[in-house]
């Protein structure tokens, strides 16, 4: 049997138009590293926080293999890669300021996994890789009501594609509802290191209340 697919199953969250739309993102939980600082930089914070990130991914994920049985697992299609970012003082991102950047990298964890199957799985990718993965946390977080779509292309090209997603908003009735608890947010569904940048595909999502 294929092992699930979240992108498929919910195609709503991770495959959506390249045509700005309103969605409410339900609760879920992940994985999260938070962290500071330029993304691109060679070794530095970002790049520890996604080797971590999926250090435990594969660990729960591979935990099929071994003598610790989780209740109600399946296999699974480990979920993208995904990020909240943010800049102090602004109101969304400025992507010229890069090393300004504030961050929160992420992956969705499946619904079998539960905090104390999570703490087992830090104990057992700690002792199997011999790193510390005391900066992985688990947390819950219920998105709520988004503009959402698809960019295709650079990263650095996405402000074009986000001023298209806000003027949509803003015709539906909606304004921007950035906060401390709400985030301009990304999902990469493409693997940077094998694609060229005209073909990454990225799904971009902005805080939104009723205006």
């Amino acid at each position: 049997m294929a092992a699930f697919d979240y992108k498929k199953a919910y195609k709503e969250l991770y495959l959506p138009s390249k045509k700005p739309q309103i969605i409410d993102v339900p609760s879920m939980n992940f994985l999260a590293v938070r962290g500071k600082g330029n993304p691109n930089e060679e070794g530095g914070a970002y790049q520890t926080a996604i080797g971590l990130l999926y250090g435990v991914a594969y660990t729960i994920k591979m935990s099929k293999m071994g003598n610790h049985k989780i209740n109600g697992y399946f296999d699974h299609v480990i979920p993208p890669l995904e990020g909240f970012w943010w800049q102090e003082g602004l109101h969304g991102v400025d992507y010229t300021c890069k090393e300004d950047f504030h961050w929160i990298s992420l992956i969705r964890l499946p619904e079998f996994v539960t905090q104390g199957e999570f703490d087992w799985a830090i104990r057992e990718a700690a002792a199997k890789k011999g790193t510390d993965f005391s900066k992985v946390e688990f947390l819950t977080y219920q998105e709520g009501v988004c503009v959402q779509c698809m960019h295709i292309g650079p990263y650095d090209d996405e402000p074009e594609t986000i001023r298209n997603m806000e003027r949509y908003a803003e015709g539906q009735g909606y304004e921007l509802d950035f906060s401390n608890q709400r985030y301009h947010h990304e999902i990469y569904l493409s693997d940077v290191r094998k694609c060229k940048p005209e073909n990454l595909k990225t799904v971009i999502r902005q805080p939104i209340r009723k205006r």
